[in-house]
């Protein structure tokens, strides 16, 4: 089956309506970081490729057929040369509004509070906890530590390291690969790139700040 869609956006760019899109235009099932937290042993293969081991991609995304988000936008270069044939999907945004919402949202993730106790006293009996704590210390690393050197709550740096993404995706990617991409501008743009039918059905919108909140409460 193989990778055919590869999201190199940032989280926050409207990526899990871009999940629901992709999958309603029938790429198969679309791979984004909450795919990973339903299938927290998968944070193995991202381990792999964090430490600059050789990913087995075709394991990993068995199944799949495109994928967005964290963690896979940071391996975009290395998922085009596996796979030859895809098309690379640059979902953006109003820079300040993306900090807002990052800010806001997965910049706060992870347990807090009493969700730390509870994981601690459960960590021996659950393998499941247990890989979710190394999918938070794998994404704080690579995300704050790494991409964003510590400085996330710099608004002015974290949106140069922002634009400066967008940006290397641009000169990297051929022009005939690649869609910047704007949720808010629907099925169009999208199904002409992908060179396919426009379906008779709203875009999808999903992952306001709220439902993300939600989200989070129930992994824990």
């Amino acid at each position: 089956m193989g990778i055919k869609v590869i999201g190199a956006g940032f989280g926050r760019t409207g990526t899990l309506s871009l999940k629901a899109a992709l999958e309603e235009l029938r790429f198969g099932k679309c791979y984004h970081m909450i795919e990973l937290l339903g299938r927290p042993s998968d944070v193995t293969f991202w381990e792999d490729g964090s430490n600059g081991k050789t990913v087995n991609w075709d394991a990993l995304f068995d199944g799949y057929q495109a994928i967005v988000d964290y963690p896979g936008y940071r391996y975009y270069r290395q998922l085009m040369q596996h796979y030859p044939d895809a098309k690379v999907l640059l979902s953006v945004r109003d820079a300040d509004s993306w900090y807002e919402s990052t800010l806001n949202t997965i910049y706060q993730a992870g347990p807090k509070g009493w969700q730390k106790l509870k994981m601690a006293l459960s960590l021996p009996f659950s393998p499941r906890l247990r890989s979710l704590v190394r999918i938070f210390r794998m994404a704080d690393k690579d995300v704050w530590q790494n991409d964003f050197q510590g400085k996330f709550e710099d608004k002015q740096f974290a949106i140069g390291i922002f634009n400066q993404h967008i940006e290397e995706v641009k000169r990297f990617v051929p022009p005939e690969r690649l869609l910047v991409y704007q949720v808010k501008e629907g099925w169009e743009p999208l199904c002409r790139f992908l060179d396919v039918t426009i379906p008779d059905k709203p875009f999808p919108h999903l992952n306001e700040r709220s439902t993300f909140q939600e989200m989070s409460k129930q992994l824990y």
